[in-house]
């Protein structure tokens, strides 16, 4: 008897702070939890007769995950021409003067319906005083090859389930996993696509600057990200929820799973990352206890959301 009335206890205080947290949380969605659908110039550049936009969400160049649509016109004619070869190529200058870069697609693909060059950029830094970001572009007109490069501000990434990670796996090799989508879940089993990235040490540069290869990325091949969602406040227990989907890679080198969010609040997807032979790469189980007035305790390897 004792035990049944702790136990109906318990689910008594997991309801009443789920209830409050959830108002609290819901006066905080429609200012916390930008949607950005519409693509705009984010930036413009100029070179000899032609002129090169660059279209992103909402205009604007975030931290994490970006997907980059990119036009070239002729500036007298205005209108669209034939170009080959267009490359897309970011770095980052710290304020030591080194330079690094981040995730992207270096080889653009053209779209013919828009008429537009497409591929991404995951920027793993914003823009400050410590960290100034150019973006290096190349395309062929007529046999004719052509660079151009642009200074770009990077900012904050205000809607956190867009967030990203970036950290050392146990294999040595520096990782990064960057959320895609959705911009604002639902309180219903979502769809969760993300991207997972592997920086490719470079060896001595025989080119000039700027040598892409000692800034390469790639899409990391038939790993499985194993997925643990919970809701990491001392009220919440730390409590999961059920019919989650570990992410694996589709056709399209994303990666796509499944997450079941309960309720409107925090909430934290815990990782394990595995590669192709099922070796942890980075992530640790978190316990299945429920923990009431504790903060949640989080994997080695995870990503805050909020919506």
């Amino acid at each position: 008897m004792k035990m049944y009335q702790i136990f109906i206890m318990s689910l008594l205080l997991m309801a009443v702070s789920c209830t409050l947290d959830k108002t609290d949380y819901e006066s905080e969605i429609n200012t916390a939890v930008p949607e950005h659908y519409e693509f705009k110039e984010a930036t413009t550049v100029n070179k000899d007769g032609y002129t090169i936009n660059i279209e992103t969400l909402n205009g604007t160049f975030y931290q994490g995950y970006n997907e980059i649509r990119l036009k070239i016109t002729d500036s007298q004619k205005n209108e669209n021409i034939n170009v080959a070869d267009v490359t897309f190529l970011p770095i980052m200058t710290k304020a030591d003067g080194s330079k690094t870069s981040c995730p992207y697609q270096y080889n653009l693909d053209y779209k013919p319906d828009g008429k537009y060059y497409s591929g991404y950029s995951v920027f793993t830094d914003k823009s400050n005083t410590a960290a100034s970001w150019k973006i290096y572009l190349s395309f062929t007109v007529n046999n004719k090859i052509y660079t151009v490069n642009k200074d770009l501000t990077v900012n904050d990434q205000n809607n956190k389930n867009l967030n990203m990670s970036s950290f050392t796996g146990n294999d040595g090799e520096q990782y990064c996993i960057a959320l895609i989508s959705p911009q604002k879940p639902k309180v219903a089993e979502n769809k969760l696509v993300a991207g997972i990235y592997k920086y490719n040490k470079p060896s001595v540069s025989t080119g000039t600057f700027p040598d892409p290869s000692q800034f390469s990325y790639s899409e990391v091949k038939g790993y499985t990200l194993q997925l643990d969602p919970r809701m990491p406040e001392p009220s919440m227990g730390n409590h999961s929820s059920p019919n989650n989907q570990d992410l694996k890679q589709g056709n399209d080198s994303l990666y796509h799973g499944v997450v079941n969010y309960t309720m409107t609040g925090n909430w934290t997807l815990n990782f394990i990352l595995l590669n192709q032979n099922g070796k942890i790469i980075k992530g640790t189980k978190v316990s299945t206890d429920f923990t009431p007035g504790v903060p949640g305790a989080k994997s080695e390897l995870f990503i805050d959301t909020l919506f």
